[in-house]
């Protein structure tokens, strides 16, 4: 049985997007169930008009609600009884396998990092999420927003942690390609924190495919691609917005003239297929890679669908106990890695002193 602890008040919404996204959760996993932190009297109320199956699902009384454009230190220190708060409690004591919040993330991020703490080696956790690409594959992006200044350490961080994730979810693909996001593939392009890190990742024993270009996102040939949370925040939001204007561009074309609206019902199908398929609300749900325990951020304007698909998020993530291999392995690369860097130090030392 796994078990997920819900901010059931978090979001824009709350109550109204995650007691129904949650509902649908659990009827679709029976074999989980869920810790809704929250007010009692008002979370009893919504669970008991959505029918929910209550066999599965416990009542965690949270006095406190942190809002949506709270200052995530004044969060942190004014709402230890906020319900984003003590459902990340839940997993620290270990009653929950991972947590689910939709509210504010910086509040969320420095809540999660101050009471689950960052693997060791792991000065800051990232915001990783996977992106469809071609042929049905999924490339791991991080940073998406957490850490807009990043040094070229950092940089090389979150690279191993997103390869030792996509290593535990897919044991049998062989070593995930790592691509650093940059203007050009040119070792000589970026700024000179990418070209540190760059020159850090080549000399890494991960399987590093050199700096890759926005248009390298969707190819299928990329298991991680790397950036900062500045650059990478960005790049996820501009998607987001191109995949609303193709949809909305697609829908005016159809609806011209009689002659397209006849056209649009013969491609009605294909047109499904498609918006199925780029449904934003079906790729919701972020982890904070670099944590120790299992963090899953949902966007706060989702609806219940994407509330059900960022718990979706959670529930793989615990089911494939990852964070116990991804700890093992940011630790040996990681250590390899401080010794490659220290060995070169040195070496550059050396011949400075000859000259």
């Amino acid at each position: 049985m796994i078990t997920l602890a819900v901010d059931a008040m978090g979001g824009d919404v709350g109550l109204g997007v995650t007691v129904p996204g949650s509902v649908a959760f659990l009827r679709r996993r029976p074999a989980a169930r869920l810790l809704m932190v929250g007010d009692e009297a008002q979370l009893y109320a919504a669970l008991k008009a959505a029918r929910a199956p209550m066999e599965r699902i416990e009542v965690v009384h949270a006095a406190q609600v942190v809002a949506m454009d709270e200052q995530p230190q004044l969060a942190l220190k004014n709402k230890k009884d906020s319900s984003m708060r003590v459902a990340i409690n839940q997993v620290k004591e270990g009653l929950a396998q991972a947590a689910v919040s939709a509210g504010n993330t910086g509040a969320l991020m420095a809540t999660a990092r101050f009471v689950l703490k960052t693997i060791p080696g792991i000065e800051r956790p990232a915001i990783a999420k996977f992106l469809p690409a071609a042929d049905g594959h999924m490339t791991l992006m991080l940073d998406l927003g957490a850490n807009v200044d990043c040094t070229a350490e950092q940089l090389v961080q979150f690279a191993v942690a997103g390869s030792e994730l996509v290593q535990a979810l897919r044991p049998q693909a062989g070593a995930p390609r790592v691509g650093l996001l940059n203007v050009g593939s040119e070792e000589i392009k970026g700024t000179e924190t990418v070209k540190q890190a760059f020159a850090l990742l080549k000399e890494s024993d991960l399987n590093f495919a050199g700096n890759v270009e926005g248009d390298d996102l969707f190819g299928g040939e990329l298991d991680v691609v790397v950036a900062d949370g500045f650059v990478g925040n960005i790049v996820l939001k501009t998607i987001e917005g191109a995949v609303k204007f193709m949809g909305g561009a697609i829908k005016q074309e159809f609806q011209a003239n009689l002659l397209t609206k006849l056209g649009a019902v013969a491609a009605m199908p294909a047109l499904k297929g498609f918006k199925n398929r780029l449904d934003p609300r079906k790729f919701n749900g972020a982890i904070f890679l670099g944590l120790r325990g299992v963090v899953v951020k949902s966007h706060g304007g989702t609806d219940e669908t994407g509330f059900f698909y960022a718990l979706e998020e959670a529930y793989h993530e615990a089911e494939s106990d990852s964070l116990a291999r991804i700890e093992e392995g940011v630790a040996a690369r990681l250590a390899v890695i401080s010794m490659q860097k220290l060995v070169a130090e040195q070496a550059l030392m050396a011949d400075n002193l000859d000259k």
